[in-house]
């Protein structure tokens, strides 16, 4: 196979390591390692406990780890020289093992619903109607952990078969996991790599003017609605829709990473959802659904929005899993008939293992040097598919039988199918996730409350199994989109699949102790009378008051089913006929939208398409103007966005647990407010 020249393929990052050999197994995962990891996710997971109980949700930690890792690595190293102790080289495949490690750790303060399902079982999301005991369970740190450990490594074991369809074939981006990769590798780059000096060089600029950024932003945030991240853009109108610039710079960045077609069938798709179906359903208020109802009810608006962008999902989900299982049986089935080439080779560690790969994948990393080497450490250290099933099937026969002991209102049946119909829908969010970065676990949870609560009633304790269902989902679903995650920022470090596999299994089960004893210490201290005001749950009483809803008679908005085929059908035609254009070869295929990236523009908000679409105008404006540059340091300063955002945000959460309130208030308000503001102002006595 020829190599291309580096004018042909670009500044290659692996040509810059090439003299460095790829270290093992027992040089990747060390003693430093995993205390430097047991540290920093101990650290991490206390302020992301802090930031979930406070607000449900879990900003994303990957570019903190990734930066704190190394500088904890590197401190010390230097301690170890002082006492001229001899100690083994840091490399960038042990950064990706810390990193892992530690995200792996905090993530399961989000999947592990500490401040959702969890919270919401218990006495304080249920507020006044304490007396329905059968849908009341306190949480129990030995319950917890029990839980947490069966939900999550079955979430590990899911996708491991789909690796190399996810990475290699599709070649999905997973912005924030190349956003790390990008990171580590411009730690460890050698000294005589100028390219490369270049780009660490742009990308720390990228970030430091991002964090400044963030910090300027605070000063005018004072109080909610405050702030330039309520820019309206495109007027207040367009404002109360939600179409407005937020100033979100991992959204840009996130932008500036995407193929065109992404962010352009994003955009395509919340003008059609925030733009034409939303205000047809206003006019609906009333009819087919309570004009008293909130707009973040799912009896609403958002029910209608979400149900059809998750049928679409589905819909696209379904036929890329069916027609890849199709592929790889009929490649199955054509290598039985025809016994492979060639005879054995006694260099075989010198050749690519291509001969793990299929004639699609080949093709695929044949485009380059980097794509070649990358490919040889990602097939050539793997774990085998079937132990990966094996053993789901065996956390899947533990979880029938222990789950319902643990939470005996959700039933063994509810939870065997859960857990056959999860590799469908781990691999179409997955999917989604390597697409845009937008993880949507918490919705597929929300349905599976949904479904399990109406069918067990809430006389039956269906409030209970909802939510024990949506953590049962999420688990699965969040270890798993983390997992590939990981391993892309594996693939682009050249560290091993197995290492990585490792390194996030022993981050997930001390995940699964810490954060649950962290919790236990947060809700004992609060149920003891200490401080009631100790955290806030407002997303705990949100998912309470689903499964509340969905355990009633009214689960359902009015017509959803009916709209949920019509997305069905036509997101299924959509993308058979856009996989039958890309088949032929038809030139229509380049400008046919993305099925999954127009149905998740139903289900977030219509701003982040905005800022993603933004990021791909500046990349694109950038190639016009300059190409080289671009070429060479665009993915750098999409990386540096990333960090700083992410450095931004801990920055802010540090500020907010310290209870440190900006300054300023800006805020935009319509021409009426003004002439209000202005009469109200009027009336009070001049100095």
């Amino acid at each position: 196979m020829e190599h291309l020249d580096d004018s042909q393929e670009g500044i290659s990052t692996e040509r810059a390591f090439e003299a460095d050999p790829i270290p093992s197994l027992s040089e990747t995962i060390t003693l430093r390692s995993l205390v430097v990891s047991f540290i920093l996710g101990a650290a991490l997971s206390a302020v992301a406990m802090k930031i979930s109980l406070n607000s449900g949700f879990l900003p994303p930690l990957t570019i903190p780890a990734g930066l704190i890792g190394f500088y904890l690595s590197r401190a010390w190293i230097r301690v170890l020289d002082c006492f001229k102790v001899p100690h083994l080289p840091f490399t960038r495949q042990e950064n990706t093992v810390i990193q892992t490690c530690v995200v792996a750790c905090s993530a399961i303060t989000f999947s592990g619903g500490f401040g959702t399902y969890i919270l919401a079982m218990g006495k304080s999301a249920a507020g006044g109607d304490v007396e329905d005991k059968k849908n009341i369970v306190d949480p129990s740190i030995g319950r917890l952990i029990t839980f947490l450990f069966l939900v999550s490594f079955s979430g590990l074991f899911i996708l491991m078969p789909f690796r190399k369809v996810m990475i290699i074939r599709h070649r999905l981006t997973y912005p924030s996991g190349m956003a790390t990769a990008h990171l580590i590798n411009s730690f460890h780059t050698p000294q005589g790599a100028s390219n490369a000096r270049q780009q660490v060089h742009m990308l720390f600029r990228s970030m430091g003017g991002t964090i400044l950024w963030d910090v300027f932003q605070w000063f005018y945030s004072a109080a909610r609605g405050c702030g330039f991240r309520a820019f309206p853009l495109f007027g207040l109108e367009a404002y109360k829709r939600g179409f407005y610039f937020d100033f979100c710079m991992t959204n840009v960045a996130i932008g500036m990473l995407c193929p065109y077609i992404i962010t352009i069938s994003l955009f395509i798709g919340s003008v059609i959802s925030w733009g034409v179906v939303t205000p047809y359903l206003q006019s609906k208020a009333g009819i087919w659904y309570s004009a008293e109802l909130s707009s973040a009810s799912l009896s609403g608006i958002r029910g209608y929005n979400i149900f059809i962008g998750v049928s679409m999902i589905l819909a696209d989900g379904l036929f890329n899993f069916l027609s890849i299982l199709f592929c790889t049986l009929c490649a199955m089935y054509k290598s039985r008939r025809q016994p492979m080439q060639g005879g054995s080779d006694d260099d075989g560690d010198t050749q690519l293992p291509f001969h793990c790969l299929n004639a699609a994948e080949q093709q695929k990393v044949a485009q380059s040097f980097d794509d070649r080497r990358r490919a040889q450490v990602f097939v050539r250290d793997h774990i085998p598919n079937s132990v990966s099933i094996l053993c789901y099937i065996l956390l899947s026969v533990v979880s029938v039988v222990t789950i319902p002991f643990l939470y005996p209102e959700i039933n063994s049946l509810h939870v065997m199918l859960i857990y056959l119909a999860a590799p469908v829908f781990a691999f179409c969010d997955a999917y989604g996730f390597g697409v845009t970065d937008m993880n949507l676990s918490s919705t597929y949870g929300k349905m599976a409350m949904l479904l399990i609560s109406s069918v067990v009633g809430r006389s039956d304790g269906g409030v209970i199994a909802g939510l024990v269902a949506c953590g049962i989902v999420m688990g699965i679903m969040c270890n798993s989109n983390n997992l590939m995650q990981e391993l892309k920022t594996g693939y682009l470090t050249l560290t091993s699949p197995r290492a990585v596999f490792i390194s996030q299994a022993i981050g997930t089960a001390l995940g699964c102790i810490i954060n649950p004893v962290m919790f236990w210490a947060f809700y004992r201290v609060q149920d003891g009378g200490g401080d009631e005001d100790l955290f806030d749950v407002p997303y705990a009483r949100v998912y309470r008051s689903i499964a509340m809803l969905s355990s009633g008679q009214n689960g359902l908005p009015m017509h959803s089913l009916w709209l949920c085929r019509v997305s069905f059908a036509l997101a299924l035609a959509l993308s058979v006929f856009r996989d039958v254009a890309a088949r032929k070869r038809w030139r229509v295929a380049e400008y046919l939208p993305s099925t999954i990236c127009v149905a998740i523009a139903f289900v977030v908000p219509a701003r982040m398409p905005i800022d993603m679409f933004v990021g791909s105008l500046v990349v694109y404006l950038w190639r016009r103007t300059d190409p080289r540059k671009a070429r060479a340091f665009s993915a750098a300063v999409a990386s540096g966005l990333i960090c700083g955002d992410g450095l931004g945000m801990l920055l802010s959460s540090v500020m907010a647990l310290t209870h440190a309130r900006a300054p300023i208030c800006i805020k935009f308000v319509s021409n009426s407010d003004n002439v209000r503001l202005d009469a109200f102002l009027a009336t009070l006595p001049k100095s």
